[in-house]
């Protein structure tokens, strides 16, 4: 018999309420989740984005809420306001009960606001360390009354330096309290932090240590001494011309002014971060799966809500503090039977990362030297001549045999044949690798663009 929300422990009416909305069958973490939170565990969980893990705690969570009083009886911390609000909107879908409040606080948003409602009565809270710890200091938030304390995106949140933050807001909570921790990845940190505030906590996974799938090919490329990345990266970008990529960075900022940067030199690429609204996120990822635009710049934590089948390369800008996030990373690309390139800008300062991420993979990385200017020329001239292959095969080829027998009446066949493949290339190549480019003698081009030519005109009845 297949697993459904009825064996999980849940009330009939949260049953009907998941019926209502489309969801029959539990994901693998809801299943595992699920009936130990309900039984009062503390517990710790391993799940990607996507698994279905915000429902996971979210229910037991709704289970366990008394609406007729109105105290702040649930917690669940974010790393981002992004996901603040994604988390609160999902347990609101979920509420059946009119009676119940959820409500997101994050920085950047009124806190008097906030204070307002938080007096009128909160049940469930979802918010950033920052805004939870704020509005603790000023009174506002009273945590007597917490019964679950959940801690979404544990991994994040300590890559973030939310670290002593999140221990404040733990401190503060009731000893008598149940927790959740939920990661995409299981650091060290994560387990010690789990050991210091959860009582004999249940781990659970999804799946085994991920491994980096052999469809995907990786690289390494060395930044030299004084050159910064948005140096690098441009020439990496021009030799490995990507159909589609996800460029990964450390901070907002730096997806903001990497963003920039790559606008500025013309190429298609836009910024996914937690300042866009739903209708935007929707909008760019909707243009990044139609190819409206190739390359996408974000952090992992705005990146957990993106999702392209068709993804050509994942470049590591900033390489991860983990190498299971390295391996989390690129494992967007090569997916579907697909092949894949992942990419690694490392500084000198990113070697102990490196070595980190090839012993957790137990392979070496290739590495490359960022490419000279020739080395992007000769690769367009390789992709010109695989085109130019592809083209002879093409049935369009006689509607151009008339131009090229007009022409052959006054050049020579061979440097017709050159002169378009030079407007072909100026138009798909970059500037600076046009120049680099080996120039044949002016006088013997003229020579040859003059010579009349002896040979036949093409057959235009081919």
């Amino acid at each position: 018999m297949s697993l459904s929300f009825n064996n999980l422990g849940l009330s009939e009416a949260r049953v009907q309420r998941l019926e209502a909305l489309g969801f029959k069958t539990p994901t693998v973490i809801q299943a595992k989740a699920i009936p130990l939170l309900l039984a009062g565990k503390d517990v710790v969980g391993q799940a990607q984005t996507g698994t279905g893990k915000t429902a996971a705690f979210a229910l037991p969570l709704l289970e366990g809420v008394n609406v007729n009083s109105r105290a702040v009886q649930a917690l669940v911390l974010t790393p981002t306001r992004e996901l603040a609000m994604q988390v609160a909107q999902a347990i609101s879908n979920l509420n059946d009960s009119s009676r119940l409040q959820v409500l997101a606080i994050y920085g950047g948003q009124a806190i008097q606001r906030q204070m307002v409602r938080l007096e009128k009565g909160v049940q469930v809270l979802v918010g950033t360390p920052g805004r939870v710890l704020d509005l603790l200091s000023r009174g506002s938030l009273k945590l007597d009354q917490l019964r679950l304390l959940v801690l979404d995106e544990a991994d994040e949140m300590l890559n973030m330096g939310f670290i002593q933050d999140v221990k404040k807001i733990l401190s503060q909570a009731p000893v008598e309290r149940q927790t959740a921790f939920f990661s995409a990845t299981m650091e060290p940190a994560i387990h010690k932090l789990a050991t210091k505030f959860l009582r004999s906590p249940i781990t659970i996974t999804t799946e085994s240590q991920e491994a980096a799938p052999v469809r995907i090919e990786q690289f390494a490329y060395t930044v030299p001494p004084g050159c910064s990345k948005v140096k690098a990266l441009q020439p990496i970008l021009e030799l490995e011309n990507p159909e589609a990529a996800l460029i990964f960075v450390r901070t907002r900022r730096a997806a903001a002014e990497l963003t920039s940067h790559l606008q500025a030199a013309g190429h298609s690429v836009d910024e996914y971060h937690g300042d866009l609204n739903q209708a935007q996120r929707e909008r760019l990822i909707n243009r990044f799966r139609h190819q409206q635009v190739r390359w996408v710049v974000a952090t992992d934590v705005a990146a957990r809500g993106l999702h392209v089948d068709n993804l050509t390369h994942v470049i590591n800008y900033d390489l991860p503090d983990s190498a299971e996030s390295y391996v989390h990373r690129i494992g967007r690309t090569g997916r579907a039977g697909n092949s894949g390139t992942a990419i690694s800008l490392i500084h000198p300062l990113d070697r102990h990362k490196l070595r980190s991420i090839e012993r957790y993979l137990h392979q070496k990385l290739t590495m490359r030297a960022v490419p000279s200017r020739a080395e992007i020329a000769a690769r367009h001239l390789a992709t010109l001549q695989q085109q130019v292959q592809e083209a002879l095969k093409g049935e369009r080829l006689a509607s151009f045999l008339p131009i090229v027998a007009q022409l052959n009446q006054e050049y020579d066949i061979h440097a017709i044949a050159a002169a378009a493949l030079q407007m072909a290339y100026d138009q798909t190549c970059p500037s600076g690798a046009k120049e680099d480019l080996s120039k044949p003698e002016p006088a013997l081009v003229n020579r040859r663009m003059r010579q009349p030519s002896h040979q036949p005109s093409p057959n235009l009845k081919s």
